[in-house]
């Protein structure tokens, strides 16, 4: 239970997090921005990470995404992974990444899962090993150590802790672990986005490797990248048979700001030539989003917004709605409500959407 610092309202909605609701962040969002901004330096302060996208006169660009950061000399971009060395931003090498990885035995608990070849028979043969789910084969999963965000509801936030003792490993290593068993690489994180370069040189590089068989190409990402590379991403994903999974975490620019510490414009515009895209191929679905259900914070209006704007795009794409559990600096709220949910789905498929699905059931919990 916590207090509004704008407007006094209590509710067991309210984050400590942020000491603001919904409402304020909407309607006030130029009064209650510094609360917002004393929040994300909390959080960014205990990982020695910066409080904004640096802007310094002096600085190198970084246009990888959309904070397009002006890193000075010894300093690090708002991902924590960029620096500025003797003028020269690091890391520079994109044959080497700062990640881990492991195997996920197919199919399995993906955002796309319900409608991708490795979870169901689409796709077959072209880009699916089998008819039904692809039992007896293995996804390769790249989790990139580094993020474009700020999420204060984070699930992954551990990452934070290696970003500044990287866990490097080259293309050729990870090449080396994939077998005929493996049907699929996904990347997430964090974020793919500060990494993309190692990403595209070695998905590049292990399609030429393994260009007889079936080995499909999938993200997990923010979408906030600069269109440049979003371009690569899209045509790797196009052609092996995987797919984009694009996090929508608000429709809101404000809410954006006040959940993950940055606008969502960038990721908003590269949805929209992402759905332009998903027309050259059908099946299996390319472009796939999910919005996570925070309690108290993307509440049905902001579903009913996601979903009116992916509709107008292509009533087509799949959307997951995804059971939210306290984590990070958001871990006071509860769990998201099986009412919530089914209430959200409702009004997705009523903003024009064909197919939307309820993920991680097994969070739901009671009523607010």
């Amino acid at each position: 239970m916590a207090y509004c610092l704008n407007c006094r309202k209590e509710s067991k909605l309210i984050t400590k997090a942020l000491e603001l609701c919904v409402d304020c962040i909407r309607k006030d969002f130029k009064k209650v921005l510094p609360q917002i901004e004393k929040a994300h330096s909390k959080s960014r302060k205990a990982f020695s990470l910066p409080f904004k996208p640096p802007k310094d006169a002096d600085g190198i660009k970084c246009n990888y995404c959309v904070n397009e950061c002006k890193i000075g000399e010894g300093k690090t971009g708002y991902c924590g992974l960029r620096y500025n060395s003797g003028g020269k931003l690091y890391p520079d090498n994109p044959d080497e990444g700062n990640l881990s990885w492991y195997f996920d035995p197919l199919p399995t608990n993906c955002v796309a899962e319900w409608v991708c070849p490795a979870g169901t028979s689409c796709g077959y043969p072209a880009y699916s090993y089998s008819r039904e789910p692809e039992y007896g084969y293995k996804n390769l999963a790249v989790f990139f150590q580094s993020c474009s965000f700020n999420c204060l509801f984070c699930q992954n936030w551990h990452y934070r802790e290696k970003i500044f003792s990287p866990e490097q490993i080259t293309s050729s290593q990870l090449a080396d672990v994939i077998n005929e068993k493996t049907a699929c690489i996904c990347y997430f994180g964090g974020d793919p986005t500060p990494q993309l370069p190692f990403a595209i040189n070695f998905s590049e590089m292990v399609l030429e490797r393994n260009k007889d068989r079936i080995l499909r190409i999938c993200w997990e990402t923010n979408g906030a990248m600069n269109s440049s590379f979003l371009k690569k991403m899209a045509d790797l994903s196009l052609n092996s048979g995987g797919c984009i999974k694009f996090d929508l975490k608000t429709f809101s620019e404000e809410l954006n700001i006040a959940l993950c510490g940055i606008t969502n414009k960038r990721t908003k515009g590269n949805f929209e030539y992402l759905a332009k895209l998903s027309e050259k191929r059908k099946e299996p679905p390319f472009l796939i989003a999910s919005t996570l259900l925070i309690p108290g914070y993307v509440d049905e209006k902001e579903i009913f917004k996601i979903a009116k704007f992916i509709a107008k795009l292509n009533p087509e794409i799949p959307y997951s709605l995804l059971g939210f559990y306290p984590c990070f600096y958001i871990n006071d709220l509860p769990t998201t409500s099986k009412k919530h949910a089914e209430n959200c789905k409702k009004i997705a498929l009523e903003a024009g959407l064909k197919r939307v699905k309820i993920g991680n059931i097994y969070l739901l919990g009671e009523a607010y």
